[in-house]
């Protein structure tokens, strides 16, 4: 008796010691899975992009809603905001919206809000060129913080800065257009061309993969010329373009408000536009572009976006991400799911909940360790589907040219007809860290080959055919 008694005053301190460490374990977890993700949306709700605070938030709330549980407050009003977005066991909370107006110093303003004052963890965003040429800066001085670029296309932010902490999971600008020069030359039969690009870093690193792709085939830009953002009157920089018939067509870099006002000024000293004479960026087909220019040019060829038009790409993976879009916010941006600002918000909102599942809701270092290195989007086709990030956090993407057309109904649609696989960012060893971002001068026009060239595929109906674009 005398030994069993003993043999169980040793085990119930052992048994309380084990109930009490389960205890403390278990309050521990609770404790730190209790702790909110704190997330800002960084858009513009100003300027020439104005239009995309409700466009942008509700493609990065469209993901939350459907892989983080995230409840839409008003599903015609994506910025009234959403609740109970939570990964595994840790909430997360949006914290705030920020107001862009394309320019630096609003980015400046609203980035130190979102991050200093309302204390986020991550940034979703930002929208345009210069303000992620800003962020990236930003994100390099403060390296516990992460972010993810909105839909900003400059060139600079993942390749010539490159910090650790911030990610994008779709392309520069540059990589957008890949093929478009080539369609241009082989399709039209360009061999000298103008154009005009908005005067900031967006618009030299879209104009950038134009003039790459253009010249590598064996094009020449003879005049380049350069709108400020948000200019209202073209005639003046209508008047620098060589007039029609010194040159075989116009390719247009002319984005948000701008797009309609630069052709009416060119019809005005020109005349009627001739669809064969004009190529455009994605500005040619998106941000109501589509109901106010495509008209006046059916037939036009258009850059891409690193998405189709919707419906215009007939994959399951196409279909299931437009869906995804529509269950949360039915009719977001006119229905057209495809627009890039939603496409790309949605894409880098859900790398964040992936990132945050692996890191079991931890922030700083050990989420941007656990950052997605690859996703499956809805418009990667290549890899099984898979887009990849380079060693700068920079996706390598399928590009999807594009063309406006008439339908029988007498609608008018931007439609998929080429797809170019895996574009990299340094367009096939062009662009290097070390070389100039894009400006006024850069690129050079040169003749090179290009790792899709001769290879671009034609795209009919939705499908992927195996004929390549002649």
């Amino acid at each position: 008796m005398s030994g069993l008694s003993r043999h169980w005053k040793l085990l119930l301190p052992l048994g309380m010691l084990a109930a009490l460490a389960s205890i403390v374990v278990s309050s521990s977890l609770a404790a730190s899975n209790a702790k909110e993700v704190r997330v800002a949306i960084m858009t513009d709700c100003k300027g020439a992009f104005g239009f995309g605070s409700e466009v942008d938030t509700g493609g990065a709330l469209a993901a939350f809603a459907e892989y983080a549980g995230g409840k839409v407050v008003d599903p015609k009003k994506p910025t009234a905001g959403m609740t109970g977005i939570k990964v595994g066991s840790t909430p997360v909370k949006i914290v705030g919206i920020g107001c862009g107006d394309d320019t630096v110093p609003t980015a400046v303003k609203e980035t130190r809000r979102l991050m200093e004052q309302l204390k986020a963890d991550v940034m979703v965003g930002p929208l345009s060129g210069d303000e992620a040429v800003y962020v990236a800066n930003y994100a390099k001085a403060h390296p516990t913080k992460t972010f993810i670029v909105g839909t900003a296309g400059s060139q600079d932010p993942t390749l010539q800065i490159a910090p650790k902490n911030l990610f994008r999971y779709h392309g520069d600008g540059a990589q957008w257009n890949a093929g478009i020069g080539e369609i241009a030359y082989k399709k039209l039969g360009w061999r000298k061309a103008a154009i005009m690009m908005d005067d900031y870093s967006f618009g030299w690193t879209s104009g950038a993969g134009i003039i790459a792709d253009f010249c590598a085939i064996g094009g020449k830009i003879t005049k380049r010329v350069f709108p400020p953002l948000n200019t209202t009157d073209y005639s003046s920089y209508v008047q620098q373009l060589p007039a029609p018939g010194t040159v075989d067509g116009y390719f247009w870099v002319v984005g948000g408000t701008g797009t309609a006002a630069a052709l009416t000024a060119f019809e005005q000293a020109n005349g009627p536009l001739d669809p064969k004479q004009h190529i455009g960026n994605l500005f040619f087909a998106f941000l109501g572009a589509d109901k106010v220019v495509a008209p006046k040019v059916v037939g036009s060829y258009v850059g891409g976006f690193g998405t189709p038009w919707v419906n215009s790409l007939k994959t399951q993976a196409a279909k299931a991400y437009e869906a995804s879009v529509h269950r949360s916010y039915p009719g977001l941006d006119g229905g057209n799911y495809a627009d890039g600002f939603v496409y790309n918000y949605y894409n880098a909102a859900w790398a964040l909940v992936q990132g945050l599942r692996t890191s079991n809701g931890a922030t700083g270092l050990a989420l941007q360790k656990a950052m997605p290195r690859t996703i499956k989007p809805g418009y990667q086709v290549s890899n099984g589907g898979i887009l990849k990030l380079d060693s700068n956090r920079q996706a390598i993407q399928d590009q999807w040219p594009m063309q406006i057309q008439k339908k029988a109904d007498g609608s008018i649609v931007g439609a998929a007809i080429g797809y170019v696989p895996n574009v990299d960012q340094s367009f096939g060893g062009l662009f290097k860290k070390s070389s100039p971002a894009p400006g006024r001068t850069q690129p050079p026009c040169v003749k090179r080959k290009l790792p899709w060239q001769g290879k671009i595929k034609v795209v009919k109906n939705g499908v992927i055919t195996k004929q390549i674009i002649k």
